[in-house]
């Protein structure tokens, strides 16, 4: 299983940008996807999450500023961002709680980091 993240880069104050996940390989099922983020010197946090039935939950830090949505076929998760601030300059990852098969438990799996700058 892989997660591959993409759509980081620069952007000013007050800007948006939007954030892409891809879950490949073998799965059965996704329970869950997130974004985490990780600024200079701070531990990851949770930014926002999804599970399979459509339930969202956003740190408050991006409520009303980032939408979490998955595609129809549920193997994608988006964040949008927008009126970004300096604050949220961060490295972010993607993660998805994911069930290979029917003779695994459902672990975490993590992508690869996105990095977003909010700077003027």
């Amino acid at each position: 299983v892989q997660l591959q993240a993409s759509g980081g880069g620069s952007v000013q104050p007050g800007g948006s940008l939007r954030l892409s996940c891809a879950a490949s390989g073998s799965i059965l099922r996704i329970n869950a996807m997130r974004w985490h983020r990780q600024a200079p010197g701070k531990q990851r946090e949770l930014v926002a999450g999804i599970i399979s039935g459509g339930e969202t939950i956003y740190a408050d830090s991006a409520k009303g500023r980032f939408t979490i949505s998955r595609d129809n076929a549920g193997n994608m998760v988006y964040l949008q961002m927008n009126s970004l601030r300096p604050e949220d300059t961060a490295v972010y990852y993607c993660n998805a709680e994911i069930k290979r098969d029917v003779l695994r438990t459902s672990r975490d799996y993590w992508g690869q980091g996105t990095l977003v700058t909010v700077s003027s």
